[in-house]
This record gives C-alpha cells, sequence and structure tokens, in this order.
C-alpha cells in the first residue's frame, strides 16, 4: 500500500458551524467540495491520515512532525469550546518519516511544549473527516524555513513510509492562498495577491505540481500566501505517481482564497469500488449492446462513457484502464468529450491544448467534468446513464487565420480570441451552418461583442469519436 490519494483544502476557522454561526454560508462552494473530499476519504477507508499544516509548529532550520500516540483539539480560541476532538497519531508512521528525512540530510524536530493541541489549520479538515470516518490515525507535518527542495523530500518520505509499512494512507495539504485579495479583507489588497490565486488554481486544474516550485520569493511575500508549501510537501508524495487531479472550488469573498483540490492515484488500494462499479455498468452496457446486435464500440467513447458512468455512481473518478490502443495511451492532445440525451446536448466540457499526459487522461477528466460541472446543465444523475449517448473530439493543434474566409464550420472549429477572453466552437455541429453563426456563437462564448474589433482567429481540425459513426474528420 502507499499514497491513494491526496488533497488541497484551505482551513477557515469559521467554515465549522460552531465557529461560522452562517456566515460559512458565504463559502458554501468550498463547504461542498469540502464534503466530497470527505466522502472521498472516508471510501478509500486509509490507515493513517497524513496533515501537512502552516500553523503546527514553524521553525525556520527542521521540520516539526508531531510525535506521542495522540492529541486533542478543540475551537476554543475561536468562541466554540464544544468543537473538540481527540485525534490518535500513528507514531511508527511519524518515526519512519524522521528516519527517511534524517537518511536525506533534511533536518527534524520532534514535538516539544509548543505541541500541546491540534492547530486550527490540522482541525478544520478533521472536522469533516470525521464526521464521515474514523478508522484512522494521524500524522502531523509542519513547515520550515527552509528551501522548496527539502519540502519536496518531506514529502517524498511521507510515500516511502506508507510504502515500506505497507500503510494506505491520504495526505491532506492544509493552506490558504493570498491574503491579499480586497481591500476590505483583513489583510487588506495587494496585487499580487489575485495573480497568485490564478497562478496556483491554474496549476492544481492542471495537475501542473512541478510549476508549484516555480514562483519568485519576493512575489511570494507580497502576495501573503499561507499554503504553497504544504502544496510542495504533496507534490513531493505525488512523485512518480500517476494521478487524476481536479479543481474542486474556488472563492475568495472575504479577502483569502480557498481552493478545494483532488489528485487521485491511479491503480492504489481504494479503487475497488470504482472498479467494481465500472465494471458492472461496463457489463450491463455490452450486454444491451450484444441484445441489439452492436458490437465494436469505439475505444475512445467507451473510455469517457465509463469515465461518466464510474464518476456518477461512485463519486470518484476511475484510474485509468490498462491495455488501451497507443493513440489513448501514448498520444497528448487537447479532447472534447459531449453527452447527449434523447438527441438534446447533455453536457459538453473540452481542453483546447492536453493538460494530462495522455488522451485517455484527457478524455477522463474531461467525462466527468462534462457529466458534473457544464454550468449549463445540473450534474447527470444515475437513473439518466442508460440515455447517454457520448462523442469524443479530439483536437488537432489550432492555426492561426488572417480572415473568416479561411474557415469552414464543417470542418474547421474555431477559437475567438480577444486579450483574456477566448470562446471556442467544435466543427460540423447541427444547426451551425454557416461562417457568421459560428464566429457569432463563440464570441458570445467569450463575452465578445459582435461589433468588437482587434479580435483573433484561428481554425482547428478534429478526430469526432461517436457510436454512430466511429472515428472520422471533422
Amino acid at each position: 500500500m502507499s499514497i491513494v490519494a491526496a488533497y488541497v483544502v484551505p482551513h477557515p476557522p469559521l467554515i465549522v458551524p460552531a465557529v461560522g454561526h452562517g456566515e460559512e454560508r458565504a463559502i458554501q462552494r468550498t463547504v461542498d467540495a469540502y464534503e466530497e473530499v470527505a466522502r472521498r476519504i472516508a471510501a478509500h477507508a486509509p490507515d493513517t491520515i497524513v496533515v501537512v499544516s502552516p500553523h503546527a509548529p514553524l521553525y525556520y532550520d527542521c521540520f516539526h512532525i508531531s510525535t506521542g500516540d495522540a492529541a486533542h483539539g478543540d475551537m476554543g480560541q475561536f468562541g466554540a469550546w464544544d468543537a473538540a476532538m481527540n485525534v490518535p497519531y500513528d507514531p511508527s508512521f511519524a518515526a519512519a518519516v524522521s528516519a527517511c528525512a534524517r537518511a536525506r540530510g533534511v533536518p527534524i524536530c520532534g514535538s516539544g511544549m509548543r505541541d500541546g493541541e491540534l492547530d486550527h489549520a490540522t482541525f478544520v479538515p478533521l472536522h469533516f473527516v470525521n464526521e464521515r470516518y474514523a478508522g484512522y490515525r494521524l500524522v502531523r507535518v509542519g513547515l520550515a524555513g527552509l528551501p522548496p527542495a527539502d519540502h519536496r523530500e518531506i514529502g517524498r518520505c511521507i510515500a516511502e513510509a506508507a510504502r515500506d509499512l505497507d500503510r494506505s494512507c491520504v495526505l491532506v495539504a492544509s493552506g490558504d492562498l493570498s491574503h491579499k485579495l480586497k481591500e476590505s479583507g483583513p489583510y487588506g489588497f495587494a496585487p499580487e495577491g489575485p495573480v497568485f490565486d490564478r497562478d496556483v488554481t491554474d496549476l492544481l486544474d492542471a495537475g501542473d505540481l512541478e510549476g508549484l516550485f516555480a514562483f519568485d520569493e519576493a512575489f511570494l511575500e507580497a502576495a501573503a500566501e499561507c499554503g504553497l508549501r504544504s502544496f510542495q510537501i504533496m507534490a513531493g508524495a505525488l512523485d512518480g505517481l500517476a494521478c487524476t487531479h481536479e479543481l474542486l472550488s474556488y472563492e475568495g469573498p472575504f479577502g483569502v482564497g480557498y481552493a478545494v483540490a483532488a489528485f487521485e492515484v491511479q491503480g492504489a488500494d481504494g479503487d475497488g469500488a470504482v472498479a467494481a462499479a465500472v465494471d458492472a455498468a461496463a457489463d450491463k452496457r455490452d450486454a444491451a449492446d450484444e441484445a441489439a446486435g452492436e458490437g465494436g464500440v469505439d475505444p475512445f467513447v467507451a473510455l469517457a462513457r465509463a469515465s461518466v458512468e464510474g464518476f456518477v455512481s461512485t463519486g470518484r473518478p476511475i484510474a485509468r484502464p490498462e491495455g488501451l490502443p497507443p493513440e489513448l495511451a501514448d498520444a497528448r492532445a487537447g479532447v472534447f468529450v459531449s453527452l447527449h440525451e434523447g438527441g438534446n446536448l447533455r453536457g459538453c466540457i473540452g481542453t483546447i491544448e492536453p493538460v494530462t499526459g495522455s488522451v485517455a487522461d484527457e478524455i477522463i477528466r474531461n467525462g466527468v467534468a462534462a457529466a458534473s460541472e457544464d454550468p449549463r446543465f445540473p450534474p447527470v444523475g444515475e437513473e439518466e446513464l442508460d440515455a447517454l449517448s457520448y462523442s469524443v473530439d479530439v483536437l488537432f493543434p489550432p492555426e492561426p487565420v488572417d480572415s473568416e474566409a479561411q474557415l469552414d464550420p464543417a470542418r474547421y472549429g474555431v477559437i475567438v480570441e480577444k486579450g483574456w477572453r477566448r470562446g471556442l466552437l467544435l466543427p460540423n455541429l447541427e444547426g451551425v451552418d454557416t461562417v457568421a453563426e459560428q464566429v457569432s456563437i463563440a464570441r458570445a462564448k467569450a463575452g465578445i461583442a459582435p461589433d468588437e474589433e482587434g479580435v483573433r482567429l484561428q481554425r482547428f481540425e478534429v478526430v469526432r469519436h461517436d457510436r454512430g459513426g466511429g472515428a472520422r474528420r471533422g
């Protein structure tokens, strides 16, 4: 066993209802995402939960790892003494992390007088976990005034300890983003604050954990960030592991950025429930195909269907199946996954350029998003699965064009850009018969007015995979 999942979470005290007294409703998307994380952790049923906390004892020259048999925590400093917990520690796991770190030349500090209680950045995520799951032991890791490379090494040691001890382990990287998003916020405003939050959420959404190590220290100080080093430890723990990645939510109404992100390790222990649900759905669909005399389902469509059915049935993304053809497992491209029900669009989400390591991972990611994140539709329900049909568009790289005369809505998709605004429309869509219609819809999706000038156009071709026609260009 080893790391089975890792999650980025914030730690605003008011998200605990006994502290917020209703104010937590102002960050309802964060609450909902937190509850989703807790559901996933309960489904994994880990032996050990490692919480990396910016508010655990912090030292300039060493990393703190809590020792002992158990710890108490409460929210008394925020006026909620009844919000309390007692949590058992995992001493052998903590010792294994410490031994690994020392062997790699990374200094460790054990518990001392400053470690009497759980800090609120540990308490808040465990508050949500404890509502659904109680079968774990805790390891609490602090940050240090040491370089990012040392934070990465601590993460690697957490993963090594989990493997060596044969522990099923979930890592929770607790950390807020910038504290300077609004003049009205508790720390005021700095222009670097929103930029930092945008950059980090983009990295988390794309699964680009290496990008977490590329920030300038002066920029980080100006942005008044909290959680980056927690996230860097998480990145170290996930080094070399194939993971799905999702940005579940981002909000900043109080002037502090709150992000929730999920990284599910593919093929890890704990995926059995997902695999079983996907296999059952596939068996059911294959039986229906056989009864209808239909065979040879396109593997791109089959993977999109498995992605949606697995996620809707279990609440978790599926792992990438083994034995996929090279054009799925090895190639990289932007991908759009479209769902239809009764001939009507039911969801469509995609990526213009690849953000994962393969077309297969792109399909899995975007299938989940099409079923659950398309703002035009409610999330797909389990009762709808049998009625859905799927298409997968694999995009060729876009190319710039000088005028609309170079467009053809039957052959080319179009991208309309001006500044940071960008709208895309796929080719060969029913009801879109002219270039003017295609560009008009793409402009509207980007929020670009019909008479607005200075617009840049790009075109692209696709290979479309669907149940009826297999794979075809355009």
